[in-house]
């Protein structure tokens, strides 16, 4: 199989029915719809009240079945990136597979937190040539939200629940390829962002700190990582292609804050029509806000069949990854 052989097929997203705007935020905590929008750009996000993450996937999986035209022995192989599952074990992919009844399908979850969505389309390509399988479903599924201490506005009106995915093949009938990736981790920055510390401290330890599992970020930090890594690390995919940032169509990035997308906009030397950003809509959902912002595209005729786009996540970890793909 050639490396050309990685096609998307179908995208679909979910997002919880509650919606919060930032004037409903500040009846809760210091903060004003004026402060976030400066700041973020930020204006609404859907929170998750009855829905869980293994639920807003599924909802995301049944959506390529019903718009690929397969059934659910069709697929081989699903993928969850997720930094937010319902439970460590079992893994929200395998309660995605047992709910669509893709009995044929392995399934396991991956956390590259907001790079998830790009390291899980780089390891489904791999699989697709390793194993020669045909079909495979990738989700970016979050709920943020019930890791929020919802006291702390610096971390609070940032992030939104919601799931995103696609269904991709080897079949060469198909259209669309792969082009190049670049993909970077930053373990030693890993402490600039934290969230979901698990496990009650023992009871064999002297040391008695109250559990705190909320998120915790260095936003000065994380901001000055992605103005800096995410424009190299897409530089770094064009150049095994011999692109130029002009010959991009549509760069899809995660939706973290705009600011941080008009500073990359700007490292590139390339106008925002080129960067499309609903951040406003959905606030930041990690591994779930490419898929989600694809969906959208896609579903609007933005991104077209033929079209070169750049997927690009960067986040915890610290982690930054770039898929090239023609649509």
């Amino acid at each position: 199989m050639k490396f050309e052989d990685f096609k998307i097929v179908a995208t679909a997203s979910q997002v919880p029915e509650r919606v919060v705007d930032n004037h409903e935020l500040s009846t809760m905590m210091d903060t004003s719809d004026e402060w976030i929008v400066k700041r973020t750009g930020i204006k609404r996000r859907h929170i998750a009240v009855t829905e869980t993450t293994s639920s807003l996937c599924t909802s995301v999986a049944q959506q390529l079945l019903a718009q690929s035209e397969l059934q659910p022995d069709d697929i081989d192989l699903i993928v969850v990136a997720t930094m937010s599952p319902d439970y460590l074990t079992p893994s929200t992919s395998a309660t995605v597979q047992g709910n669509i009844g893709a009995t044929k399908a392995m399934a396991f979850d991956i956390d590259a937190a907001c790079s998830g969505f790009v390291y899980g389309l780089k390891l489904i390509r791999q699989m697709l040539m390793a194993d020669h399988k045909k079909n495979a479903i990738l989700i970016g599924g979050e709920t943020l939200s019930k890791l929020l201490d919802w006291s702390d506005r610096s971390t609070a009106v940032l992030f939104g629940d919601g799931a995103g995915g696609v269904l991709v093949t080897n079949e060469t009938t198909a259209d669309g390829s792969y082009l190049a990736d670049s993909m970077t981790t930053l373990g030693s920055l890993g402490g600039y962002l934290t969230a979901g510390k698990t496990g009650q401290p023992s009871p064999f330890s002297s040391d008695h700190q109250p559990f705190k599992p909320f998120f915790k970020m260095n936003g000065r930090r994380v901001y000055q990582f992605a103005v800096k890594n995410v424009p190299d690390s897409i530089n770094h995919a064009l150049s095994v292609v011999k692109l130029a940032p002009t010959d991009v169509d549509h760069y899809v990035l995660h939706q973290a804050n705009v600011r941080i997308v008009e500073r990359i906009a700007d490292e590139l030397e390339l106008p925002m029509t080129k960067f499309p950003v609903n951040i406003g809509e959905f606030g930041n959902t990690a591994a779930a806000s490419e898929p989600i912002l694809l969906d959208q595209l896609v579903k609007h005729n933005i991104i077209k069949r033929g079209d070169t786009i750049a997927l690009s996540g960067f986040g915890g970890g610290l982690t930054v990854g770039t898929m090239l793909l023609t649509y």
